[in-house]
């Protein structure tokens, strides 16, 4: 049976998480800042619909993104070099949640349901979630948030409103990231699109060991993600 927590209840071991559907490891628990930073240091993290209780997530294996693998088409290099844009970050977090959670024409709904939303604006208020943002003609046209632990990025999720602004966003962070010595991208799931940056599965095991290593190290100062950029 999958495990219900209470609010105080531990997270259970990692081994007892589902094969079908994969990861699924516990319910309940609430989403208190507390609860969501234990989460994303044991390598867990909620999804769930708005009709569900909040689902609690640990996969084998893991979608992650090394950031010295990420692959930059032709295509997208050349829009990078256009110009005509502007990358911000953490001046829009609840702007970039609330497009995220918009209504998509392959999703019957969103999993960035209110409670997400409430939970992760005080986590960005506490320095920990932070939003990467493209500007269009001063209007928010695509970016993506998730959460910063030591040297440890934990992508939740991306949007574009206009062709590639999404990715120009992620290629901004993977680039501010790597200066400042992250080595990964927690992808959480696998799909197509985020494989064709070079993002790619590796076992449970090896994502925790180098969680385990990455959110130990310092990571930048909350100021400092304002000055991020797409510039090598």
């Amino acid at each position: 049976m999958l495990p219900v927590l209470g609010p105080d209840d531990p997270f259970p071991p990692l081994a007892g998480a589902a094969r079908r559907p994969n990861g699924l490891l516990a319910a309940g628990g609430g989403l208190s800042p507390d609860r969501l930073l234990d989460a994303y240091r044991r390598g867990i993290f909620p999804w769930f619909d708005r009709d569900d209780p909040v689902l609690w997530w640990s996969p084998d294996p893991r979608m992650v993104l090394p950031l010295e693998e990420m692959h930059v088409s032709r295509s997208l290099m050349r829009r990078i070099r256009r110009g005509g844009y502007e990358i911000r970050a953490d001046t829009s977090f609840v702007g970039v949640m609330g497009a995220c959670a918009e209504p998509r024409p392959d999703q019957a709904g969103t999993w960035i349901v209110p409670a997400m939303l409430r939970a992760y604006r005080t986590l960005h208020e506490m320095g920990y979630a932070h939003s990467v943002e493209t500007w269009i003609d001063g209007r928010l046209a695509g970016g993506l948030y998730g959460v910063a632990i030591g040297r440890m990025f934990f992508g939740e999720s991306m949007f574009t409103r206009v062709t590639d602004a999404s990715k120009l966003a992620l290629v901004a962070l993977v680039r501010q990231l790597r200066k400042w010595g992250f080595e990964l991208i927690d992808c959480q799931m696998k799909t197509v699109h985020l494989a064709s940056f070079g993002a790619r599965e590796i076992p449970r095991a090896d994502f925790l060991g180098q969680v385990d290593r990455l959110i130990a190290l310092p990571g930048p100062a909350r100021e400092e993600w304002k000055a991020i950029s797409i510039d090598e």
